[in-house]
């Protein structure tokens, strides 16, 4: 039979195919399993369809993003329900018994879906709305979930969950904000713009028919009320179950018979209401300026008003007593109260706030209203978090490794806590909010701590101005300052800030930037050097000065677009700065020390066929992970500018890579993409090893704590979650972490017997601007006038060790024009900033070298005179006693001497560099160039004095002699690699 053949087939299919998708099942649940949300801190609820309680137990629902928070306001615990499909979930209900919740979601093809509370899984689902559901009810008998799609969707459905069948549909012409069903589940009640129906189930409940029956709706005589917006709806229960109350935004409470007749309202004395809630003996009405009126559903007598929330601006850290909610100013304003829901169990009134404040009012006795519980989020877009650094108490400012700060577009920085308040060093604990510290209020700016699009939900008409005036506002970055001390922040009209943590005063505020700071980075303690670097839209990155006031340092422009990611790090004894931008580019700069300071000198430039998004550095600072546009990891050594692999940054097939964070201990790397993925991966391998989605916006920051217990992420949507790793991914990084503390210096050196020699050279003639700095470091003057070169070894002058950086003894030259001038950013685009070929002027040496005291030669035992030898060169140091930098010096093994020579022609009495191939004119005037200065170096050395004492001349003849010859070695060595490097970069000129 045909049926049985397509049967053989199906199963013989299903067989071959089964395995491998049973293990990419197997797979993707793990992935997912290696981590749990732990903790959400943000709220989206945008009206009372987005706020609900369990008439059981009070668990109250409300959503973040993509999740479902069940909070146990009495605990202050938290349960999650992650939505499968990543849609934003916009309206929720729960089930008449507390068993089931019931939510609706935005976007493409949204579905109606039922969870099961206890077990947090999904029940069902129905499919049959287009443009996303703005409100979702389900029905006193629990047999009939209703949902109404917004203004572009237009359909209401009645939907039987337990047969999984819509008995009855209709469409609405109306924005729609709220619905509710009467008593008896016979009828149900949508309100919205001028729109106040009542929709009869009757004849779909007597209907046998198997598909979905026209939904009878009747609309309710609105009277001279007709041109208001309705903004909530609440049938009335017991003995008013014959009524209907709905609240208007213009500020009345009115109240509908069973004839669907205005019969009477009142007026709630206030600007804008939005939400309704009610029980059988109070309606409670939420108004603006944090009000929230309660009235009598029998004759819509008032009783009373509730306490108000915080004002806007409150100081939290100070709030610890219930008398510090009672402001005494008359100015103060307070957020609108935009959703309540009541619960009839434990006689608590939830109240969400358009700062996105969450409060939870113990309402048994209205004339003494009590506080339960309370939590104040960020009111829009989070840009950036930064965890607070792991330094010792009497170091941190008095705060511990367990807090972070994030940065949000309402114009405020705010400090929250991981951990216990007997393990947190604060002094009170504030009575707002559990978790959150502190808030530092940018300019005093109150209106963009209230979310605009509260308000304008309620227009028919958006105007749009909320999303303007929202991107000229906001602290677009922050970064912590290693030592925990400072907190700098940079918003997007290209203010930088820099905050005291430790009296959370503000101690810099200057125009840094034409346009939005994108990125700062503090250089770390291993570097010896206290810098902030700042990265902006406007390509330019200043390097500032943390110890001197953050007077500007440096100004570097070598980009040509926005400028996405800036990095130190301190790898081969030398401090290194890597940005990446927009522009595809990426640049490896390394520090240089100069009269004027500390100077930043390109490298290395590396461009790509794709856009940079950001960069993490590992520990170890050998390599940078940068995220980029097509989704990959590309991962470069720093030393030498190569790409040293590529692997794919993300599960999925869409979007790009946003967002890149190695953890402390250089184990993992966690990327976001702009599908709102988060993954992690292994740094090393490139294997994915776990996988996490809630955001209902691109993630915009991501941070490991410094325990390697949580990652914590940051979103547009306003929310921040906190993720628990998986035991095995913790102890990886804290073993990594061990390892890299035992060995922090992890590669040894390949050449052990040169390692120790350190190289500088000082050459008089000036090279072209194509001569690129080796990791030798070649320093070019036109100026200086009698240059010796120096070779040093440890004993005589080499670095420190990061642990233990010198002080800085020499002045530095303060720059001409002043980082404070709101032009710096304009001066810096004319004048282009200095870099590697264009002339730099050094130092002057000393006129006539000479020993420094105390020194001692590592390899000659004592700093005997020199001989006037013809074309040797002696170890021992040639300079006075300069002062020691804080820019460690290179210290890089040579290999050994190779067939480059250098040929004294006794003819022309110059020095030419031979090579194996005929050179062009350009090389051969570059050549020209190299042995002019050569040569200048050799007579400086043949102009040394003769040793004044006779009995030791043999000895240290000899000894010096060996000394010269390695000298002489590793000079023709440094010679034939600038002219290799000249030569490769005339060819690619050419």
């Amino acid at each position: 039979m045909p049926g049985d053949g397509f049967t053989i087939k199906s199963r013989i299919r299903n067989l071959l195919r089964s395995p491998s998708t049973k293990h990419k099942k197997i797979r993707r649940e793990n992935l997912t399993s290696k981590v749990t949300l732990e903790k959400v801190l943000g709220i989206t609820a945008s009206g009372n369809s987005g706020l609900t309680c369990d008439p059981r137990s009070g668990l109250v629902a409300y959503p973040a993003g993509c999740v479902v928070v069940l909070l146990n306001p009495k605990k202050n615990r938290q349960h999650h329900i992650i939505n499968t499909s990543r849609k934003t979930i916009t309206a929720l209900s729960f089930s008449p018994d507390g068993k089931y919740l019931v939510t609706g979601e935005s976007g493409h093809l949204p579905a109606v879906r039922l969870w099961d509370v206890a077990e947090q899984r999904q029940v069902a689902e129905l499919q049959k709305h287009k443009y996303g559901i703005s409100c979702v009810a389900f029905s006193p008998n629990s047999k009939y979930i209703v949902s109404v799609g917004n203004q572009h969707d237009m359909m209401v459905n009645v939907w039987a969950w337990k047969k999984d069948v819509v008995v009855a549909a209709n469409k609405v012409s109306s924005k729609v904000t709220g619905v509710s069903f009467s008593e008896d589940s016979s009828y149900f009640v949508t309100v919205g713009n001028r729109h106040v129906k009542f929709w009869y189930l009757d004849h779909c409940k007597a209907s046998k028919a198997s598909a979905p029956v026209p939904l009878l709706g009747r609309s309710g005589l609105l009277g001279e009320l007709r041109n208001n917006f309705f903004c909530d709806v609440a049938c009335g229960r017991g003995a008013k179950s014959d009524s209907t109350f709905c609240i208007t935004s213009s500020g009345l409470l009115c109240e509908f018979n069973s004839k669907r007749m205005l019969d009477k309202w009142v007026d709630l004395r206030t600007s804008v209401a939005q939400s309704l809630s009610l029980s059988e003996d109070m309606i409670f009405c939420g108004c603006a300026d944090g009000t929230v009126r309660a009235f009598s559903p029998i004759d819509l007598h008032f009783i009373c008003t509730l306490p108000r929330p915080h004002p806007l601006g409150a100081d939290v850290s100070t709030a610890t007593k219930a008398s510090h909610l009672f402001s005494t100013k008359t100015d103060v304003h307070y957020p609108a109260a935009i959703a309540v829901t009541y619960d009839p169990i434990s006689h608590w009134l939830s109240c969400v706030y358009n700062d996105h404040s969450l409060y939870v009012w113990d309402v048994r006795d209205v004339s003494r209203v009590g506080k339960v519980h309370s939590a104040l989020f960020h009111a829009a877009c989070v840009w950036d978090l930064e965890v607070f650094p792991d330094v010792p108490g009497e170091m941190g400012a008095g705060l511990s490794s367990g807090t972070f700060f994030s940065c949000s577009a309402d114009n405020t920085i705010r400090q929250w806590r991981m951990e216990d308040w007997s393990q947190t060093r604060v002094n009170f604990q504030n009575i707002l909010s559990s978790d959150l510290l502190n808030i530092i209020y940018i300019d005093g700016n109150t209106a963009a701590l209230v979310d605009p699009e509260y308000m304008t939900n309620m227009n028919a008409d958006k105007s749009g101005d909320g999303q303007t005036t929202e991107s000229r506002t906001g602290i677009r970055t922050i970064c912590v300052s290693p030592d925990g001390k400072h907190l700098a922040s940079g918003d997007r009209n290209g203010m930088l800030r820099v905050h005291d943590l430790s009296s959370m005063e503000e101690i810099l505020k200057v125009v840094a930037h034409d346009a939005e700071i994108l990125c700062l980075e503090y250089s770390n303690p291993e570097t010896g050097l206290k810098l902030l670097a700042t990265a902006s839209r406007d390509r330019l990155i200043h390097v500032l000065d943390a110890e001197d006031d953050y007077s500007l340092v440096q100004t570097l422009d070598e980009h040509s677009s926005s400028i996405t990611a800036v990095r130190f790090a301190a790898n081969d004894n030398k401090v290194r700065m890597i940005s990446c931008g927009a522009d595809k580019s990426i640049y490896f700069r390394t520090a240089h020390k100069t009269d004027r300071g500390t100077e930043f000198r390109r490298s290395h430039h590396m461009v790509r066929k794709t856009t940079l998004y950001d960069m993490g550095v590992d520990p170890t600072c050998k390599y940078a992970a940068v995220g980029c546009q097509d989704r990959c990891i590309r991962i470069f050594n720093i030393s030498s500018g190569k790409q040293k692999k590529l692997y794919k940054g993300s599960v999925s097939e869409d979007g790009s890579l946003l967002r890149v964070q190695i953890d402390p201990s250089g184990q993992y790397v966690a990327t976001s993409c702009s599908d709102k993925n988060i993954s992690i991966f292994d740094f090393y391998t490139g294997e994915c090893v776990a996988t996490m989605f809630g955001h209902s916006e691109i993630v915009t920051g991501m941070k490991f704590t410094n325990d390697c217990k949580y990652l914590i992420s940051v979103s547009g949507d306003s929310c921040i979650f906190v993720w628990r790793l998986a035991p095995e991914l913790t102890i990886s990084m804290r073993e990594r972490l061990c390892q890299l503390r035992q060995n922090p210096n992890m590669p040894p050196c390949k050449t052990p017997s040169l390692s120790h020699i350190n190289l500088h050279f000082f050459i008089l003639s000036p090279a072209p601007k194509e001569i690129r700095k080796r990791p030798e470091q070649l320093f070019l003057d036109n100026d200086t006038p009698r240059p010796p070169f120096h070779l040093s070894s440890p004993s005589s002058g080499s670095p420190q060790s990061p642990q233990s950086p010198l002080p800085w003894e020499s002045p530095r030259l303060k720059p001409q024009h002043s980082y404070m001038n709101p032009t710096a950013s304009s001066m810096a685009k004319n004048s282009r900033s200095s870099s590697l070929g264009e002339g730099i002027q050094m130092g002057t040496p000393p006129c006539s070298p000479s020993f420094p005291k105390g020194r001692v030669s590592s390899e000659a035992p004592s700093p005997a005179p020199l001989p006037h030898p013809t074309s040797t060169v002696s170890l021992a140091p040639l300079t006075q006693n300069t002062p020691p930098s804080r820019i460690p010096l290179p210290k890089q093994p040579l290999s050994p001497r190779r067939s480059l020579c250098l040929e004294v022609k006794p003819s022309s009495g110059s020095r030419v560099l031979q090579c194996g191939r005929q050179p062009s004119e350009d090389q051969q005037q570059v050549k020209r160039i190299l042995s002019e200065a050569l040569f200048t170096v050799k007579a400086e050395l043949d102009s040394l004095p003769h040793p004044t004492s006779q009995c030791e001349e043999p000895q240290v003849n000899q000894g010096v002699k060996g000394e010269g010859e390695k000298a002489l070695a590793l000079l023709e060595q440094y010679a034939e690699l600038l002219l290799k490097s000249v030569e490769r970069r005339l060819d690619t000129k050419t």
